[in-house]
């Protein structure tokens, strides 16, 4: 692919991360378009036009019913085979936060089912009932994902009142598991599995902070990696240095080059 790639960054009413993504897009080497909800639903063909999805974060129509779902809904029923396409031929999506919830609402993540399902995993009210906003640590649990790799760990600011990720029963999770789904998993500071609050920050099962599909190409977490571009938002820059690449842009860098390399 000789050309930058270009990443369509959708926003409905509520959203509010949508200059962060497209910005740091831009920065990791592709051409982001940020498209309002109504025009793209009206005409979802137009992502054949595009090589990446990003759903960033926000309240998407105010969380109404239940984070993400009104907004996933739509989603699925105007563009959601689209977005399959996309997939297919070799591009990639992201849903941060609100996004997160709204692919899960789709039924495309994790996507063990047949897409657009009955959802098999929820992100439901935090375990202190309160909106949490704070830097947390995750590992990367699974070799699956195009956007991440296993082993590494990576910072980023979480913010949000229900991302407490919740499987619908036990085989669900099991399967979460064994077929590579977890992705992304809290630690504590010294990186110890399974943190209390506040390091998971929510009360997540398994102390899940982001999911893949069967693909590896899409992923959904609750934190925000836009949020963490620039090494001196980190907020312990001025004692531990300056970061050469920090985490967020690592992720979005290898998610763009995942489109490149399948172009």
């Amino acid at each position: 692919m000789a050309q930058r790639p270009r990443a369509l960054v959708v926003r409905s009413a509520g959203t509010n991360c949508d200059a962060e993504t497209a910005f740091v897009l831009e920065q990791c080497g592709a051409t982001a378009t940020i498209v309002p909800a109504e025009p793209f639903l009206a005409r979802p063909a137009q992502l054949a036009d595009y090589q990446l999805l990003a759903i960033p974060g926000g309240f998407s129509y105010g969380d109404d019913i239940l984070a993400g779902k009104v907004f996933g809904l739509e989603l699925a029923t105007h563009a959601g085979e689209e977005i399959v396409k996309l997939v297919q031929r070799g591009g990639a999506a992201i849903g941060i936060c609100n996004g997160f919830q709204i692919l899960v609402q789709m039924g495309l993540l994790p996507g063990m089912a047949k897409p657009f399902g009955a959802p098999e995993v929820t992100l439901t009210d935090n375990d202190v009932h309160k909106y949490q906003d704070r830097w947390v640590r995750m590992r990367v649990t699974s070799d699956r994902c195009a956007w991440l790799r296993k082993g590494e760990t990576l910072a980023a600011p979480a913010a949000h009142g229900e991302g407490k990720l919740v499987p619908r029963d036990a085989t669900v999770r099991r399967r979460l598991h064994d077929e590579g789904h977890v992705v992304l998993r809290y630690v504590g500071p010294d990186g110890a599995d399974d943190p209390p609050f506040p390091w998971c920050p929510n009360g997540a099962i398994d102390a899940i902070a982001g999911l893949t599909d069967r693909t590896g190409r899409i992923l959904g977490l609750m934190p925000h990696p836009e949020r963490h571009y620039f090494p001196w938002q980190h907020p312990t820059w001025t004692r531990d240095g300056l970061a050469e690449v920090t985490d967020g842009r690592r992720l979005f860098e290898r998610g763009v080059q995942a489109v490149v390399t399948a172009g």
